[in-house]
């Protein structure tokens, strides 16, 4: 087997590693944007911007990832739900989106929110 292709087949088990078993937890991105088509999505108040991980810079990686996170009456997140992106992004903006703080409500909410990755 060929360096490069020890590399290769060393970079692929790691994608499958962060795709299939590794759980979604934890420089500057593009604005993030709800995604929400229906009611009006409730205001947030302190946001926090994922970081770009090393392994995706390392790798080029770019593209977006879509998030639906449960907001609790007082604003905080309760549980979050990856519905798009690579894994390797989906673990920053799940991390990030954690953080984040609405507006309080008289009931819970489900927020959607895109986060868009570039190296760049």
């Amino acid at each position: 087997m060929t360096y490069s292709r020890r590399i290769a087949s060393a970079a692929l088990s790691l994608l499958f590693w962060f795709a299939v078993l590794a759980p979604v937890s934890s420089l500057a991105q593009q604005e993030e944007t709800p995604t929400r088509d229906e009611a009006p999505a409730r205001k947030v108040v302190s946001r926090v911007v994922p970081s770009y991980p090393e392994m995706a810079r390392t790798m080029n990686l770019k593209g977006s990832v879509k998030l639906d996170a449960m907001v609790a009456p007082n604003g905080t997140v309760k549980t979050v739900q990856v519905r798009g992106g690579h894994p390797v992004l989906a673990q920053a903006a799940d991390s990030a989106i954690r953080k984040w703080k609405w507006q309080p409500a008289t009931h819970e909410t489900l927020e959607s929110v895109e986060f868009k990755f570039d190296p760049h």
